[in-house]
């Protein structure tokens, strides 16, 4: 089976490193009543993962499909796109 690293390996980030396209309003909504935690799963590049009591969200490798913000049933997540000139780039061909 193919990764998403292995999918993904052709595209490039401009990460914005002072400033998050992806937040999680309220970390306690994650634990206290999203037992089934969506968000690692619906994301197709594994941005969100749990690290003992922290939801961590790895933006530098989000591919902006806006999934999460859609998929969150508490929604939960606030979503925008990064600032002009940041975020992934596809490369076509």
């Amino acid at each position: 089976m193919i990764s998403i690293d292995d999918k993904i390996y052709t595209l490039k980030f401009y990460v914005d490193e002072k400033n998050s396209h992806l937040r999680i309003k309220d970390p306690k909504i994650c634990f206290k009543k999203c037992k089934e935690r969506f968000c690692l799963y619906f994301c197709p590049a594994g941005v969100y993962r749990v690290e003992k009591d922290t939801l961590l969200v790895n933006y530098q490798a989000c591919l902006e499909c806006g999934s999460c913000r859609a998929g969150c049933p508490f929604k939960n997540i606030e979503w925008s796109y990064p600032k002009s000139g940041y975020g992934v780039c596809y490369k076509f061909g």
